[in-house]
């Protein structure tokens, strides 16, 4: 287990993206820069060096960006709760910072808006919604959430929002930018986003 610090982050990139033919999706490169480049840009802005990459492919690759890879549990492929449970078992910290390497569109700042809802004594952490649904996979959760992660996965649950429901997780409204929960999932949907016109250039 790491050092103990009072924030840490995961970067998601441990799924097996059968809808992308199965190419590691972190890899696959969108305006000449791997996606999960722009995750590590966002979360090392809000938790430096105590960033994690949850991986279950490619782990020598992933690690040439630097953080630490952790890989699932198990070896099945349980989905993105299985990630966030080898991070809270890698990383002691108070909160644990979440989000996926498909969503090029997420900043620093909408991160810290999710630790702010997540430093509140009354919540077990926050969650993203753009004011008409969730999106799971943007959260801060209090590190105690550990021990009913770990149960509800070895109950044979897998949904992520169903999890989530079980917990008094503050709901932080992102519904004047929904823009930025787009995420790619096909290499149409990555062909298909726009970079933002306030992006640096790279040329590389």
């Amino acid at each position: 287990m790491g050092q103990q610090t009072k924030v840490a982050g995961v970067i998601l990139a441990g799924g097996m993206a059968r809808r992308m033919g199965n190419l590691d999706k972190g890899l696959v490169c969108w305006h000449h820069r791997p996606l999960i480049s722009y995750a590590i840009e966002a979360m090392s802005e809000v938790v430096g060096g105590h960033l994690l990459i949850s991986a279950n492919r490619s782990i020598a690759d992933y690690q040439q960006f630097g953080f630490p890879v952790v890989q699932d549990l198990t070896d099945s492929f349980d989905g993105p709760l299985a990630g966030v449970l080898a991070a809270l078992h890698y990383r002691d910290s108070d909160v644990l910072l979440v989000m996926p390497c498909d969503s090029p569109l997420i900043k620093a700042q909408h991160l810290q808006a999710l630790l702010r809802a997540c430093a509140d004594p009354a919540t077990e952490g926050a969650v993203a919604s753009d004011g008409q649904r969730l999106h799971p996979v943007f959260l801060a959760l209090k590190s105690h959430l550990k021990d009913s992660l770990s149960l509800y996965l070895a109950g044979g649950h897998r949904k992520l929002e169903h999890w989530t429901n079980q917990h008094s997780l503050q709901r932080v409204d992102f519904s004047a930018e929904p823009a930025i929960f787009a995420n790619i999932n096909t290499l149409a949907e990555l062909d298909g986003l726009a970079l933002p016109a306030d992006a640096p250039q790279y040329n590389f």
